[in-house]
């Protein structure tokens, strides 16, 4: 199979540990995915519009020959089949799912960037990822994700928690 991705799985509406196993078992059932590893499940404030529910946080790192438009495509329809809703941006969701690192590749087109422009200021997209991969290299900091993660716990902590 082809590239080696991470992908950020987050809700915080309905049974949220329940939707995000839902779109696991929805990216495993999918022949062009194969789901190499699962982080744990993390519970953290929301971040953004922090009036809202905590959320479940957790990744998956997937190997796929899916374009990254493909997977994206796949990842939104994911979304819809779990049941999310159309709100506002950064409010509450039922599941959200981000491609946060294609490979090595930097991408910027309409629609879609990669690496995730924030993943490396958000600690509950880096430390799922972290878990699984602490010596991926991001491709624009060119830093490991355990270096990234170290910084990200040396800050003082927000609206963030680890469960």
């Amino acid at each position: 199979m082809g590239e080696r991705v991470f992908i950020a799985i987050g809700s915080n509406l309905g049974d949220r540990e329940a939707n995000c196993r839902s779109a696991i078992e929805h990216l495993k059932g999918d022949p062009r995915v194969r789901v190499i590893k699962e982080s744990a499940f993390y519970e953290t404030e929301p971040w953004g519009k922090t009036e809202q529910p905590a959320f479940i946080n957790a990744a998956v790192e997937i190997e796929t020959d899916l374009a990254p438009k493909e997977l994206l495509a796949l990842l939104k329809n994911i979304e819809d089949r779990v049941g999310r809703k159309a709100r506002e941006r950064w409010g509450p969701r039922e599941i959200d799912l981000d491609i946060i690192f294609y490979g090595d590749r930097v991408i910027k087109e309409e629609g879609l960037t990669i690496p995730h422009p924030e993943a490396h200021n958000r600690r509950f997209v880096i430390e799922p990822i972290a878990e699984m991969a602490p010596e991926f290299i991001h491709p624009v900091l060119e830093e490991k994700l355990y270096d990234i993660l170290i910084r990200l716990h040396n800050r003082p902590v927000r609206n963030e928690r680890k469960e």
